[in-house]
């Protein structure tokens, strides 16, 4: 693996929520090869295993915790565990998050006779699915600084860093769930950043572009392989007309973690994005 410059976080104990996904696992194999600690936080364990295995591939230390980022008991025990092996978090990387197919429309507009047709309109999207995605990245947020940001308080060095999407920036059509909840996310880095002002922590964002993974590939590419209308939209949108790899985001993450690069940055959220938030379309 390579990244793209190297902090020094020996030393260090990061706490990866979400850290099996396509994006955070890149995330804390990077940590770990600037010599933090890392605990993987993940809602399947065998996942957050996996990710510990390709760590200690590349020399890093790491172990897996089981969590449901929604759950204020699990989130605790989950802090537990992590301070019974390696003590208290210096780093934060609140990840996960995710958007769910229930609480999508079929169609990007609403038209005449929608409300009576064979199609899931907004007027069909049932509160408890759009609670769902509001919690996963909102309340899955919330609940894991409580818990960790104690570490923090009043040392040196210690730093958030969350999850936003372009969503926040611009609402995508269709996911008004996702759309929504990472808007709040922006919001929430900005308060807790003035929040923790005096005692230390750094709050900030990363708002990742567009990338293929498991979790939007229905969204992006049809059954046979070939890319979806919508696909089409983004990368036309898209001044750099690709899709990122997660390995793009580590520059962002290691200078917002690294107190030396960053020491005076809170409260902003970075995009990365090949584009995509300054291009008007003209």
């Amino acid at each position: 693996m390579n990244i793209p410059f190297k902090p020094d976080l020996n030393g260090k104990v990061a706490v990866v929520t979400g850290g099996a996904g396509v994006l955070c696992r890149e995330f804390a194999k990077a940590l770990a090869l600037c010599g933090a600690k890392v605990a993987i936080l993940n809602r399947t364990l065998s996942k957050a295993e996996d990710v510990v295995k390709d760590i200690e591939t590349l020399g890093g230390e790491a172990m897996a915790v089981q969590v449901d980022v929604t759950n204020a008991n699990s989130v605790k025990a989950a802090h537990e565990a992590v301070l019974a092996r390696f003590g208290k978090c210096d780093i934060l990387i609140n990840g996960a998050g995710g958007n769910n197919p229930r609480a999508t429309t079929d169609k990007e507009y609403f038209e005449l006779g929608d409300i009576d047709a064979d199609t899931k309109s907004f007027f069909d999207l049932s509160d408890d699915d759009i609670e769902f995605v509001f919690n996963l990245n909102y309340i899955g947020t919330l609940l894991p600084t409580q818990a960790f940001a104690k570490d923090m308080i009043g040392r040196e060095g210690c730093t958030i860093l969350n999850v936003s999407s372009m969503n926040a920036f611009t609402p995508l059509t269709k996911i008004p769930a996702y759309s929504g909840a990472k808007a709040a996310i922006s919001n929430f880095t900005q308060w807790l950043a003035v929040h923790f002002s005096k005692v230390g922590i750094r709050v900030n964002a990363i708002a990742p572009g567009f990338f293929s993974t498991d979790q939007n590939k229905a969204l992006l590419w049809n059954d046979d392989g070939t890319p979806t209308a919508r696909t089409g939209k983004i990368l036309a949108a898209t001044p750099m007309e690709r899709f990122g790899t997660p390995d793009e985001l580590l520059g962002a993450l290691l200078f917002l973690v690294d107190e030396k690069s960053s020491s005076f940055v809170t409260g902003i959220v970075i995009p990365v994005d090949g584009g995509f938030s300054a291009y008007s379309g003209v």
